[in-house]
């Protein structure tokens, strides 16, 4: 209430709601130790009504976190400060997801309670449970309208996912007022159907109906469980608790001194007394905690050595051994191979190489295994009462995959992947923005990626998607044009820690492009010069994926004609853009102005590359349907008009 005064902006009314309902919590089940935020077998505590970020703050605060003293609460919502309006991952702190799109958190929380029950599969013998700990998520009104609850909720109650433990805030007020108008469904029973255990009419405001509740749900370890409070949105406030006047706005100061009164609260804005810090610091008690649990790693590693080491690692976040001369045989033999292949069946063989060494790496598709070919040959599917695999049937989830899979990487253990059409990352397209704005790490596997598609039609065929996503801040965007590139690709992928990659492929057979050893290692920069015809070139031909080899059959054309023609495959423009000067200007030289760029999507991007004196033969409208062949020589990406675009340029 006061942080909110003080910044003059947020969101008291959910906070004070659920603050009963944190106390117990926190107090008396949440395991964690302030101490060290990021010991593995902590609980994972995500608000996924992120707007209430002052109740996450307060917690942090009074239970001993040091990224969290008064002041931090004093500077709510200012600029450098860790209180931002809404929740903020920050990698090595305590907030376990960035929160504040409705219904992510909840999301999230399920790929964090799905790793855990993974790993604990993997892992745990009998006699040695090293991974043991629970999820638990705060959610409101507004999460459960978002579709994505419904997505994620169904999954995990397919998956019977018993470690996760969701409060839902039933206050029955959103933004415009009370939700009878809008939201009317029977949410118990809605999450009854899902397979979830459901707890109903808790009083919110009753520490012993909350621990009772709490008791119940972690009893039953077969099923997800719902525990629905009823609460009363900004409780204690005598003039506007209940009303939606509390969601998104201060309180006022008259206000806040009748809430003083009504809650007998005589200390000033900020000051705790010192016997109520001291009953709330979980210092001690967490540091308890982590040694038992140390203990119990030590007599496991005594008997499970490998095992130890194998979580050790991937709970560190480093790569196998060795990994770095793998990599490079395996994309070696790959380009010794010299297959022709679309390149989504390439992304296969890649998996297929790196898989073996990466246990780590866990996956699947929303239900597009076979197009996008993200099973490979050691994959094992997850069931409700198997977790000991590495693949996931998402089911057509795209949104909630997506989600899922940032929450696995957030909880750590698991490289996560996820596969769908490139259409269909529209779908996923905020959870795609959540887990660029964290840098987190996850692998989007985006098949059927332009025209090439053919007879499904322009509902099917991406022509603007893989611009938008170079777009997006911290998104990594590679579009193969071969084996090669894709096995680059994937290599790139796994190594990179500070968020996601998206792979675009093929749908339709590419040739595979002969490359030198330094030609390979170029691959690696994001551009480089696949084929040259000697000197400075006359013109520059920019490509990627299918279109490269367009490229290469419009230089043979164009060098037939004596034309000196540099061809530059640019799978990757984020990374290109990253290397040193002296290295671009290699490959694009700023005395060539005569550049043409060739990518079966819209041109919006590539005139930054090409200039004002090139040219972009791209697709600025939407497809058709017809065969691949027909829509590429309907729409200009032909081998003549490349030839003619080129000559315009040079003319």
């Amino acid at each position: 209430m006061d942080a909110v005064q003080a910044a003059n902006s947020g969101h008291p009314g959910a906070p004070m709601g659920m603050a009963d309902i944190a106390e117990v919590l926190w107090n008396d089940y949440l395991q964690h130790n302030p101490g060290n935020p990021h010991w593995p077998n902590r609980d994972r505590f995500v608000l996924s009504n992120g707007h209430g970020s002052m109740l996450l703050y307060s917690l942090l605060h009074l239970t001993g976190y040091e990224a969290f003293p008064v002041d931090q609460l004093k500077n709510f919502r200012q600029l450098g400060s860790r209180t931002a309006g809404h929740p903020e991952y920050e990698a090595g702190g305590p907030i376990e997801t960035t929160t504040g799109p409705l219904g992510q958190g909840i999301a999230n929380a399920v790929g964090m309670a799905l790793t855990e029950k993974m790993l604990a599969a993997q892992f745990n013998r009998p006699g040695h449970d090293i991974v043991d700990h629970r999820t638990w998520v705060f959610l409101g009104d507004g999460c459960l309208m978002e579709g994505i609850s419904h997505e994620a909720c169904s999954l995990a109650g397919t998956l019977q996912l018993g470690k996760l433990v969701c409060f839902y805030d039933d206050n029955n007020i959103s933004i415009d007022g009370e939700v009878g108008g809008w939201f009317t469904d029977d949410t118990p029973k809605r999450f009854e159907a899902y397979g979830w255990q459901v707890i109903p009419n808790v009083d919110g405001h009753d520490a012993a109906a909350i621990t009772a509740a709490i008791e119940q749900a972690t009893t039953d370890l077969g099923r997800p469980t719902l525990i629905c409070c009823k609460t009363i949105i900004g409780f204690g406030s005598p003039g506007k608790q209940g009303t939606a006047a509390t969601h998104g706005a201060p309180l006022g100061e008259e206000e806040i001194v009748a809430t003083r009164n009504a809650l007998d609260w005589d200390s000033p804005p900020f000051e705790i007394p010192a016997e109520i810090a001291s009953a709330w610091d979980g210092k001690e008690r967490g540091s308890a905690k982590e040694k038992a649990w140390n203990e119990r790693f030590d007599a496991y590693r005594s008997e499970h050595s490998e095992l130890a080491a194998e979580f050790s690692r991937r709970m560190a976040r480093q790569l196998p051994a060795g990994w770095s001369d793998f990599a490079d045989k395996a994309i070696a033999d790959i380009n010794a191979a010299g297959e022709n292949m679309a390149t989504r069946k390439a992304s296969l063989v890649a998996l297929n190489a790196f898989a073996p060494v990466l246990p780590e790496l866990a996956g699947g598709s929303a239900d597009l295994t076979g197009s996008n070919l993200t099973r490979h040959d050691g994959s094992v599917t997850i069931t409700a009462d198997d977790a000991a695999g590495n693949y996931i049937m998402f089911g057509v989830r795209e949104f909630a995959m997506t989600a899922i899979c940032t929450g696995m990487r957030l909880h750590g253990g698991l490289i996560p992947y996820a596969g769908t059409f490139l259409t269909f990352s529209d779908y996923a397209r905020n959870a795609l923005r959540m887990a660029a704005l964290m840098k987190v790490q996850i692998i989007l596997v985006y098949t059927h990626d332009s025209i090439g598609l053919g007879e499904d039609g322009p509902t099917h065929q991406p022509v603007e998607h893989t611009a938008s996503l170079r777009l997006m801040p911290n998104m990594s965007v590679w579009r193969p044009c071969d084996a090669v590139e894709t096995a680059v690709a994937w290599r790139y992928a796994i190594e990179r820690q500070d968020g996601p990659t998206s792979l675009i492929l093929t749908r339709q057979g590419l040739p595979h492009q002969k490359r030198s050893a330094t030609q390979v290692s170029g691959v690696a920069c994001g551009g480089y010069v696949l084929q040259d015809t000697g000197g400075t070139p006359d013109v520059i031909l920019i490509a990627t994926g299918s279109e490269v080899a367009l490229a290469m059959s419009a230089a043979t054309a164009l060098a037939d004609g004596g034309v000196k023609v540099r061809v530059v495959s640019m799978p990757c423009t984020d990374v290109f853009d990253q290397q040193d000067a002296a290295y671009r200007e290699s490959v694009l030289p700023a005395a060539v102005s005569a550049r043409v760029a060739i990518e079966a999507g819209v041109t919006e991007t590539w005139w930054r590359y090409v200039g004002s004196m090139g040219q972009v033969v791209g697709l600025d409208r939407f497809g058709a349907s017809a065969p691949a062949s027909d829509l590429f020589e309907h729409f200009g990406f032909s081998t003549d008009n490349v030839v003619r675009v080129a000559k315009d340029v040079l003319a």
